[in-house]
């Protein structure tokens, strides 16, 4: 059945080797250890990383995509699969702080490196961003708000004041089939505001006052 979904779909042959070790997995054959139960291992080549702030190892095929390496091997589901060609940002997370589709890139591209996923933005789901979406009504089906959440914590990392067309740009990779594309907009624009009033972005730390937000 997984190789059938494989030919399909186009998905790398690897994805049903990862099925069945997640099979495995559930019997106790395959083991999810180490930091935060992060680790994946079993005989071979391994693969060893940053995974949201916390190092991971994974033995994978090289050229398998980050995407089901995220779900099926180490159970980080928060990432969707959507077009699987790189076309809707559905699977957006971070390279290094960059916003990349991880059912393109291949997980031995991120050796040595640091992957953000929608898990590692904020353990408690209280980053600005996701405040902000909760306060707009952005998600309608939430399909493709992991991903248009990457895009935007992205942008505003590297342009705290984003002007619209700044939003307009980093945003264009990401479709939302519910269309609340106005209101993604303004929950960008409120995060922006929220991170640079706070007191450690701003002048006043002279006057004694804490920095904590």
């Amino acid at each position: 059945m997984i190789a059938v979904f494989v030919m399909r779909v186009g998905l790398p042959a690897t994805l049903s080797r990862v099925g069945l070790r997640r099979i495995r997995r559930g019997r106790g054959e395959d083991s999810v250890a180490g930091a935060k139960g992060l680790r994946a291992f079993s005989e071979g080549s391994v693969i060893r990383f940053d995974l949201n702030g916390e190092p991971a190892a994974v033995d994978v095929d090289r050229e398998m995509p980050i995407l089901w390496v995220l779900r099926d091997v180490l159970g980080l589901t928060g990432t969707k699969f959507g077009c699987g060609i790189g076309q809707c940002g559905a699977c957006t997370v971070h390279l290094e702080g960059q916003p990349i589709r991880s059912c393109l890139t291949p997980m031995g591209s991120a050796e040595g490196r640091a992957v953000t996923t929608i898990e590692g933005l904020d353990a408690a789901g209280e980053h600005p961003l996701q405040r902000a979406w909760i306060a707009r009504n952005v998600p309608q089906c939430g399909y493709c708000q992991s991903g248009q959440l990457m895009s935007a914590a992205a942008l505003i990392e590297r342009s705290p004041d984003p002007t619209p067309g700044d939003i307009d740009q980093a945003m264009a990779g990401n479709i939302c089939r519910c269309g609340t594309y106005d209101r993604i907009r303004a929950a960008i624009r409120d995060a922006a505001d929220e991170i640079r009033a706070r007191p450690e972005r701003g002048p006043s730390r002279a006057s004694g006052e804490s920095s904590d937000v």
